[in-house]
């Protein structure tokens, strides 16, 4: 009986004691869905959606400053890569794809990439440090496209289509949270695909993922690696994804590894729905959202709860600082409190 009565009070006291994580709704107000997000520090944020928006703010997301990027007001900027308050560039996705850059907090965009290619898709972008970037794109003539910049993004070079990885029928990219493409480590990047097969690419390897696939619906839509700035880390990953056309569907849409993909494990307790982004936050702590809510792992994705019933497309932890942020659809912008 006296073990009964300790082990209750452990259990309490470890319940009371548990940091309690809700989301902080900053907008709310926009007719845009937004599917980029970078957090550059605890106070700088910019955002990227359709009908050409671009948000920024500089004070942890207060106050907000929307732009509607001139002569590309219909065009739909699915990711954004911001190194400072004053200087982004956002990827603006199919015929013609480009990529546009600031230097000036926003009010000006040049275009420093253009490809009026047929098929012509892009999926997601991501930056080593200020100089070193890389871009991905859907397969063109059964390979995936990929052009990497070297000075910052203020220029970018495709690589030779006999370098490009080889693509199966059926085998695409998400463009839906900008995280299905991520450094590895100083020196290398991944990605995961989805539709028929769904894949991780790390150099000349495909490794097959046992997520849900088979459909155009389905498959992988991001992979966060838990410690990209070692030289020898990027070993744990989570990968999540789904049915997006099946939201609520729980099966086969979370996966972790610890070996760089080569063996997967799925969660003993998953996410509670399809999932377009996860990003790490903290030692062993993991956050993933999708379009009918948001979860949060403290065991490194060995466990799930679901801590909103909001749909969000994207969050991300800051490159400078702890705050994680998170945005989706109808200009949805939240903080997590944690």
């Amino acid at each position: 009986m006296n073990g009964r009565i300790l082990l209750i009070g452990v259990l309490a006291c470890a319940t009371f004691r548990a940091p309690a994580q809700t989301l902080h709704i900053l907008s709310d107000s926009l007719s845009c869905s937004i599917r980029g997000l970078s957090v550059v520090s605890d106070r700088v944020i910019w955002v990227s959606g359709s009908q050409g928006m671009i948000g920024r703010s500089i004070d942890s997301g207060k106050t907000w400053r929307w732009t509607r990027v001139k002569h590309f007001e219909q065009r739909d900027f699915r990711d954004v890569e911001a190194f400072d308050e004053n200087k982004a560039v956002i990827m603006a996705i199919a015929e013609p794809a480009c990529l546009l850059m600031t230097l000036d907090g926003g009010r000006s965009w040049n275009p420093v990439f253009l490809d009026s290619a047929k098929g012509m898709f892009l999926d997601a972008m991501e930056f080593w440090n200020t100089e070193s970037g890389i871009v991905l794109g859907d397969p063109i003539d059964g390979r995936f496209y990929i052009a990497r910049s070297f000075d910052g993004g203020l220029h970018w070079h495709p690589i030779p289509r006999e370098e490009r990885p080889e693509s199966e029928p059926g085998e695409a990219c998400f463009a839906a949270s900008g995280t299905n493409l991520r450094k590895l480590n100083r020196q290398e990047a991944c990605f995961v695909s989805g539709g028929s097969r769904s894949r991780l690419f790390i150099r000349d390897q495909q490794l097959n993922l046992p997520i849900l696939q088979g459909s155009e619906s389905t498959g992988a839509n991001s992979i966060a690696i838990e410690d990209d700035r070692s030289l020898h880390g990027g070993d744990r990953m989570i990968v999540v994804g789904g049915d997006f056309s099946r939201d609520s569907l729980r099966d086969r849409n979370c996966f972790l590894s610890k070996d760089r993909g080569k063996t997967w494990v799925a969660p003993a307790t998953g996410p509670h729905g399809y999932r377009s982004c996860v990003e790490w936050i903290g030692e062993h702590r993991a956050i993933c959202c999708g379009t009918n809510g948001v979860d949060i792992s403290p065991d490194g994705g060995l466990n799930w709860r679901l801590i909103s019933g909001l749909g969000f497309h994207v969050c991300r932890r800051a490159k400078q600082g702890r705050s994680v942020f998170l945005a989706g659809p109808r200009g949805r912008i939240a903080r997590l409190e944690w």
